[in-house]
């Protein structure tokens, strides 16, 4: 049941070498905040001194300066130590990339191999011998046929080719004459005979209607 129900634990990928460059990164961040504060008590040990000067207090001010002068040697160390964890980190992580340019050449280099097994090289002549022969054979049909026809031959071909055209082209012309034919055909009127002859009755009987009331 733990094994069902139990998380399986995910694989860190973080490296050593992730591990070393943020120690080193870690470490210089320290150095810097650790210049920053000397350079800040230097510049207040130089006022003082002057203070201190001024209120002809001559050995406070030299033990002041002699602080301020141990200070800066501390500062130059260091400047020293953070170039050179500057320098420790670009080579690291550039040995890190290194490290997996490697790793890629070395998985494209086995994909290769996997590829050049499927066919060995005897294979591969077999199949460009094979193609090669097809082409030339090939060429060969092309010139015999081109060389077995003559002009007249050519000439030949060249009329079958126009008679069918004319045959397809004239089996297309009744198609388009019975088109034009169904356009020209008259309008089919739209009234029922027996209801167009019972109009003209009964406007016949009107006008004889009207005719008799006028001689009236």
């Amino acid at each position: 049941m733990g094994a069902i129900f139990g998380k399986q634990k995910v694989k860190s990928r973080v490296t050593e070498q992730d591990r070393a460059i943020l120690q080193l990164k870690q470490q210089r961040d320290k150095l810097k905040l650790y210049q920053k504060r000397i350079q800040s008590t230097l510049d207040k040990d130089t006022e003082i001194a002057r203070t201190l000067l001024r209120d002809g207090k001559k050995d406070r001010a030299r033990l002041i300066l002699r602080k301020k002068k141990y200070q800066e040697q501390l500062l130059s160390t260091a400047d020293s130590q953070l170039e050179n964890l500057e320098k420790l980190t670009h080579d690291l992580e550039f040995a890190v990339i290194e490290t997996q340019v490697i790793d890629g050449l070395r998985i494209g280099n086995e994909a290769l191999k996997k590829a050049n097994a499927v066919f060995s090289i005897d294979e591969i002549e077999q199949i460009m011998d094979e193609t090669r022969e097809g082409v030339e054979k090939q060429k060969e049909i092309d010139e015999m046929i081109s060389g077995a026809l003559s002009d007249q031959d050519e000439e030949d071909v060249l009329a079958e080719l126009d008679s069918i055209i004319k045959e397809q082209t004239k089996q297309a012309e009744p198609a388009a004459t019975e088109d034009e034919d169904m356009e020209e055909l008259p309008d089919v009127p739209s009234e029922d005979p027996e209801e167009r002859a019972a109009a003209k009755k009964k406007e016949k009987v009107s006008r004889h209607k009207e005719k008799v009331a006028v001689e009236a």
